[in-house]
């Protein structure tokens, strides 16, 4: 209703921007493609949380978005542990491993991506996503060590450094 030129509560003509919406279940993409989203994103950083967090679906929903020239914009994340607030949930647990975690995400992401990579989160401590600098000092959450506070940022600039790399060789093969 809200991004196709025939729906009744159309929004792009008045207020013009990129829409992408979450994709969740199996269906996603044409959910997704049905609302006339610009594109998608995966925001779970639990592998397997979803069929869209799930990793070995991400060339089969790329596909799917690049086939109806929609965005599809993974989303990475550093490890997950949201059980200091939902105590029920530790199945979802994810350790980040030393950063490991993260690196085969972004590995994944750099490799199905269109150019739009998604970050949960930068200050989500509460679920354990943060990448921001840690110092150890919040009661009841841990430091990288021993890695430096920066370290998640480090791997940041590296990863955006291959994207970018990518990028420029996918537009050098349109040439």
């Amino acid at each position: 209703r809200l991004f196709c030129e025939d729906g009744d509560l159309y929004v792009k003509k008045e207020c013009p921007g990129l829409f992408v919406g979450l994709w969740l279940g199996k269906d996603g993409g044409e959910q997704l493609t049905n609302g006339c989203f610009d594109g998608s994103y995966t925001y779970f950083s639990s592998v397997r949380f979803s069929y869209g967090s799930t990793l070995e679906n991400w060339a089969k929903m790329s596909a799917y978005m690049h086939k109806n020239n929609m965005l599809f914009i993974p989303s990475v994340g550093p490890g997950y542990n949201d059980t200091r607030i939902r105590p029920w949930n530790n199945h979802n647990t994810k350790s980040r491993e030393n950063g490991d975690y993260y690196n085969r995400m972004w590995e994944a992401a750099v490799a199905h991506s269109n150019g739009y990579i998604s970050i949960t989160s930068y200050n989500e401590w509460g679920e354990g996503t943060q990448i921001e600098p840690a110092r150890g000092n919040k009661i009841g959450y841990v430091d990288y060590s021993p890695n430096l506070p920066n370290y998640y940022l480090e791997l940041t600039k590296q990863w955006k450094h291959s994207l970018n790399t990518k990028s420029r060789q996918c537009n050098e093969d349109k040439d």
